[in-house]
């Protein structure tokens, strides 16, 4: 019989039995006494609390068999688990972690059984329901008991309750079934009903918010879950479409299958939309990072239809107002994800031929150009095809005059009309009325003032946008066009000028809008209307005189802007690779606290591990790390590494989102935070948040380097490309590209000769040998 001893809350204690290895064939005990770890307490459910000393080589299912023996328990071993004070599951993986933080562990049913009881609860619909809908949303993330609920049919029945429930039910249902979809496993059978339910639950505008953030993440997770997303799919890819994924792969829905779903319910675009006003922080975040996912992930078939449903609802403005909030901290990261995917969308556009002959909507809008401009066409300008050269285009092939700017400048002149038709047919009107010469190429101009504007805001390839900064002007892309084509216009008129003033009138635009645009995130718009709209021709081209003494006029001629592009890319790629070097070294951070805890403030404490290792596989999947009590020297590899995060499962990095922990040195004691003392975010905190919204960790850099480092290499390893975090990577790529741009022209330019439109090589000299007169050559080095 054991003897036992009274603890300090008078529960029994039985002598402290040891737990170790099995003796091995050789007689010698499998684990030496000197390895032992200190006290481990373990509390029955029973409420019985037992002290043991295991030994970290055993297994889980050891150390419970033993606990079942030590304490005489009738039921076998396998419908026991052990858990820690916060309700972890002990495992395998975090045994050894446990034993050496000397955590308070619990004896307790094992998954198999807790799935069991709450399969049967969910089938029975009974009181007991909303209890175990609690239980489930937390368990539901336990490898272990997921497989054993999914073994059971759990999934059938949750689905069942979320199809018949409402309310707090159904909010519960749903943060479980957005739990489960955490795993890659497990979901793979999702029909298209359960999707529509869905999108259903979310078009509601009487939907409460607590179901519809959930819900909001469910959809975000299956547009995501797409066959190209499938980490180890590697099938031959095709042009018919992405690679089929694996049988009992989750990836097997995506945009396609979501928004085939989203066009039976015409409204939830609309609702989604109009929740980025959510008085809700989080339910303006989640409808954001939806948002986002279907931005990133449409696919051709379905590009252009979704975008211009996207720009009916007015989703920039909705976006524009979040930036003028007080409550966005944690919305900043998804706002630069907007803009980044923006960025890539108006380069798409860009990119897009105009072809009127096969696209109806081309077509009508430029049907709609010409008759807002009131003129007539007549058999005249048919037989001497003048109709589209009235209107300011050098020739009648509307594709090839298009062929710089795409389907951006034709929506952009589209705007333009629109906006104020009656203006436009008078410009048209007027200028026909002037002698030739004297005639400004209205359509034209427009076409070069989407061009300046692509070029100042880094229209490049999809995936460089490095804009750290919001960019509330860049959203009004359209308005800014028009104000910046009325200021070429009134130039024109001001200035007196005729065709061949035509490129002077384009540099003096270039100026205009270096100045209107400048300071973007904290200048108002009316500053900018009145740039555009009243500065006097006199005064901007005083200006740009002067700007032309500091700055070579080389540098705005065609050919030097497209290499500054190409240069741009390279410079983006080369520092990209150097983040993620940085990743794969691994660094130091401290663990913070996240701003949004809901933990007590004045419970909190510095804990004993307070120091983090992070670092990146050589696969570039997983991001292992260690918690420590203080710095040591990590050895390369990952075998001082345990614990890892899956780098798929982080869909944001969120910056600013975390305070250090708060603590007194100077009696080596550590001080609680006070109840009213202000967590304070540090400026070097981050977050990796998780396609849930929770946060997979909370970290703080040593410095702003370090910071930009990871944050810049994490946002840089996501599949859309993310969006840069720090001005140091901002500035790096744009000062890469401006050495590597002079080094180039160190090349071509010489003593300030003319640079040609294109450039041929000539044929190499005859002999090359004073290359090396005095090096020791090897070709091989």
């Amino acid at each position: 019989m054991s003897s036992y001893s009274l603890d300090e809350g008078g529960s029994r204690l039985p002598a402290t039995p040891t737990l170790s290895a099995p003796p091995s064939t050789n007689g010698k005990a499998g684990g030496s006494r000197a390895g032992l770890v200190p006290t481990n307490n373990v509390t029955t459910k029973e409420g019985i609390t037992v002290r043991t000393r295991i030994e970290p080589s055993l297994a889980v299912e050891d150390v419970i068999r033993q606990l079942c023996i030590s304490l005489k328990l009738k039921d076998p071993p396998a419908m026991y688990a052990l858990r820690d004070e916060n309700d972890e599951l002990v495992t395998n993986d975090n045994m050894r972690k446990k034993i050496k933080g000397k955590v308070n562990l619990k004896l307790v049913n094992a998954p198999a059984i807790e799935a069991a009881e709450i399969v049967e609860k969910l089938s029975q619909r009974d009181a007991r329901l909303g209890l175990a809908l609690t239980s489930l949303r937390k368990l539901i993330r336990e490898e272990q008991f997921a497989n054993e609920f999914l073994q059971r049919d759990g999934l059938h029945e949750l689905i069942d309750v979320i199809n018949s429930s409402h309310g707090n039910i159904l909010a519960y249902a749903l943060t479980a079934m957005q739990n489960l979809m955490e795993l890659d496993y497990g979901w793979a059978n999702l029909d298209s009903s359960f999707i529509l339910k869905v999108v259903q639950i979310l078009s509601s505008e009487q939907s409460p918010i607590n179901v519809c953030r959930p819900a909001t993440a469910i959809l975000k997770k299956l547009v995501e879950a797409d066959p190209s997303s499938a980490s180890g799919v590697h099938a031959p890819s095709t042009s018919r479409g992405p690679p089929s994924p694996p049988p009992g792969s989750v990836y097997r829905y995506g945009f396609d299958v979501v928004f085939e779903q989203i066009r039976k319910e015409r409204r939830l675009l609309e609702t989604v939309v109009s929740r980025l006003g959510s008085a809700d922080t989080t339910m303006a975040l989640y409808s954001m990072m939806l948002i986002n996912s279907l931005l990133a992930h449409a696919s051709d078939p379905r590009w252009d239809e979704f975008i211009a449903e996207l720009e009916r609802l007015n989703v920039r403005k909705a976006v524009i107002r979040l930036m003028s909030s007080h409550t966005i901290e944690d919305l900043t990261s998804c706002i630069l994800d907007f803009q980044a995917n923006v960025v890539r969308v108006t380069f798409r556009k860009k990119t897009t031929l105009v072809e009127p002959d096969f696209e109806p909507l081309q077509s009508a809008a430029l049907q709609f150009i010409w008759e807002r401009s009131r003129l007539q066409e007549d058999r005249e300008d048919a037989l001497t095809m003048v109709k589209w050269r009235k209107l300011g285009f050098e020739t009648e092939d509307i594709g090839h005059e298009f062929r710089e700017v795409g389907v951006l400048g034709l929506d952009c002149l589209t705007y333009f009309v629109e906006r104020d038709s009656d203006y436009w047919a008078k410009i048209v009107q007027e200028q026909l009325s002037r002698p030739e010469e004297r005639r400004c190429p209205i359509a034209k101009a427009s076409n070069e003032v989407v061009d300046l504007l692509s070029e100042h805001w880094a229209i490049y390839e999809p995936g460089y946008s490095t804009s750290t900064t919001f960019q509330p002007f860049f959203l009004n892309f359209y308005k800014v066009h028009s104000l910046a084509l009325q200021f070429f216009l009134r130039m024109w008129n001001e200035s007196g000028a005729s065709i061949g003033d035509f490129p002077r009138l384009v540099a003096l635009t270039r100026s205009q809008v270096k100045v209107a645009l400048k300071r973007e995130n904290i200048r108002p718009w009316h500053e900018v209307e009145q740039e555009f709209l009243e500065c006097e021709y006199r005064a901007v081209r005083d200006r740009q005189m002067q700007e032309l003494e500091m700055e070579d006029d080389i540098m705005s001629k065609v050919p030097i802007r497209n290499l500054r592009a190409k240069l741009y890319k390279e410079s983006f790629e080369f520092v990209r690779q150097q983040r993620i070097h940085c990743l794969l070294e691994g660094a130091w951070f401290m663990n913070g606290i996240p701003l949004a805890t809901t933990v007590p403030r004045d419970t909190l404490k510095r804990p004993t591990r307070p120091w983090r290792f992070l670092r990146l596989d050589a696969g570039l999947k997983y991001l292992h790390y260690v918690d420590s009590a203080v710095k040591f020297p990590v050895r390369k590899g990952l075998e001082d590494l345990p614990e890892r995060i899956e780098i798929a499962m982080i869909s944001e990095v969120a910056t600013g989102t975390c305070a250090p922990f708060p603590h007194i040195r100077g009696d080596q004691t550590d001080v609680p935070l006070g109840a009213n003392s202000p967590l304070l975010a540090s400026s070097l905190s981050f977050s990796l948040l998780s396609t849930s919204g929770g946060s997979l960790a909370d970290q703080i850099a040593p410095d702003q380097a370090r910071w930009a480092d990871w944050t810049d290499g994490l946002n840089m390893l996501r599949r859309d490309g993310g969006h840069v975090a720090s001005q140091e990577t901002e500035l790096f790529v744009q000062a890469l590209t401006e050495i590597g741009l002079k080094i180039k022209l160190l090349d071509l330019s010489g003593e300030k000769v003319e640079i040609p439109s294109g450039l041929v090589a000539g044929p190499p000299p005859m002999n090359s040998d004073f290359f090396f007169s005095d090096l020791s050559y090897d070709p091989q080095a």
